[in-house]
């Protein structure tokens, strides 16, 4: 490799490792031989031979493709076909005819000059401009194209219902795509102007098990629940090893001094004190008000996932009152995604406004619910404690923490925000143990790590 290529690489591999990509030196390395050995005339085989490389686990390669078209762009600079005027309407027209063609080499040239012509913003080169996608996109109105494309397609001819679809929805996923290399010239051109790694830091979408619970969009959530199946069986592998480790007990000392008289009395043999542990129950207590309703449905699916585990599973769930959901989690939901809206209206947990109310909730979990609490049980309290200015009811969080094995509050939100306006978060932490849970990555690492075996 000459020139900055390997100054490129490493540039590149820091970037993914900030994206929660674990490209460490020896994938490092493993790149490096990659290009060595297929050269940059390729690009799509330059993208693949270090995605090999550098991509280990699956919902990374998005991120990783993204970070690709930052730091071995397809092109440099304008686009060669934005120095020839050409108005919004004409660009429609040509992004129509490629579309119904499905001419990939035309899109891509079309999506540049898009973002030259519709996405400049400010001055480009100065401080404040740059490019945008959005703003891109929104001039552009591709989506609006569908019909004119599908009666291009059709050429005029009479086609069936079920054709007629097939060819709509491969008209969307066209103009899909198109957004796409909008937003990947956007970021491009951005980065000639503002610099790869701040673009690189700000404008790719993180790994699906990084995306923020509380900000994560409908797709997000949709694509976070696809993910909980692999998740629970990486999980109860983990558990069950977690298990297998703990029932060796501790060494006991009498019989591995008498197995050693058959060795000089050197203890070649340890013998254990085996611990026969019964399989945890897990209690959770969950608020589905608002946007923390998602960070609860998916954690309430993956406990439901590794029911294998766990010798009982109950669920109560609350908004500003509490009910029992254990039925409509533990029996297999034919439809997760909408999970909660089934909880809010199968079951009572909305009496008064729908604003959360802690304290009253788990007044209502102690009065009613607090024998489902023994010695054996886990007790997982999933909400961001804002309490809406109400009582915070420690009382009850202390009962609950008397009568449990354990006692863990997993909180959606950012520990500096614990402290802000109506929380009462380190109220709450100063009586049960509270862990920061935003993303699937810090989930999976408390379940791993907490829940008892």
């Amino acid at each position: 490799m000459t020139g900055g290529v390997p100054e490129r690489l490493a540039s590149f591999v820091r970037a993914l490792r900030a994206q929660g990509i674990p490209a460490g030196p020896a994938e490092t390395v493993d790149a490096a031989a990659a290009l060595e050995v297929l050269g940059l005339d390729d690009r799509a085989l330059v993208r693949e031979g270090l995605a090999a490389a550098l991509v280990r686990r699956g919902g990374q390669r998005a991120v990783f493709d993204a970070a690709f078209d930052l730091y071995f762009p397809a092109g440099i600079g304008t686009p060669e076909r934005a120095r020839s005027e050409t108005t919004l309407e004409e660009l429609r027209e040509q992004l129509a005819a490629a579309l119904a063609e499905g001419d990939q080499q035309a899109l891509a040239q079309l999506a540049g000059l898009a973002v030259e012509l519709l996405g400049q913003y400010g001055s480009a080169s100065g401080p404040g401009g740059g490019f945008s996608a959005h703003q891109t996109l929104e001039r552009l109105q591709p989506q609006t194209l569908i019909a004119r494309v599908l009666a291009a397609v059709r050429g005029g001819g009479a086609r069936g219902e079920f054709t007629d679809r097939l060819d709509r929805d491969e008209i969307r996923r066209r103009v899909e795509g198109f957004r796409g290399q909008v937003r990947t010239e956007a970021r491009r051109r951005a980065a000639e102007v503002r610099g790869r790694e701040r673009v690189a830091k700000h404008a790719i979408a993180p790994a699906p098990d990084r995306v923020d619970f509380l900000i994560a969009s409908r797709n997000q959530l949709a694509e976070l629940r696809r993910t909980i199946q692999p998740l629970s069986r990486k999980l109860a592998t983990r558990l069950a090893a977690r298990r297998k480790r703990t029932t060796r007990g501790q060494i006991d000392l009498r019989r591995t001094l008498r197995r050693s008289l058959s060795t000089g009395g050197v203890p070649l043999r340890p013998a254990y004190r085996h611990r026969r542990p019964g399989r945890p129950e897990i209690v959770l207590l969950c608020d589905l008000s608002g946007s923390v309703a998602g960070f609860a449905n998916f954690t309430m699916l993956l406990v439901q996932a590794l029911r294998d585990q766990f010798s009982k599973i109950r669920v109560f769930a609350f908004v500003d009152s509490a009910d029992e959901v254990t039925h409509l989690v533990t029996t297999g939901v034919a439809d997760p995604e909408h999970l909660g809206a089934r909880m809010l209206s199968e079951a009572a947990l909305v009496r008064w406004d729908g604003h959360s109310d802690y304290g009253g909730s788990l007044r209502q979990f102690t009065a009613n619910w607090l024998d489902a609490v023994g010695p054996r049980t886990s007790v997982l309290i999933l909400g961001d404690a804002r309490t809406n200015g109400g009582d915070p009811n420690l009382d009850a969080v202390r009962e609950i923490k008397a009568r449990a094995r354990h006692v863990y509050w997993l909180n959606p939100e950012r520990r500096s925000l614990w402290s802000t306006g109506d929380s009462a978060a380190l109220e709450y932490a100063e009586v049960v143990e509270m862990h920061e849970c935003r993303t699937v990555h810090q989930l999976s690492a408390l379940v791993t790590r907490l829940l008892p075996v």
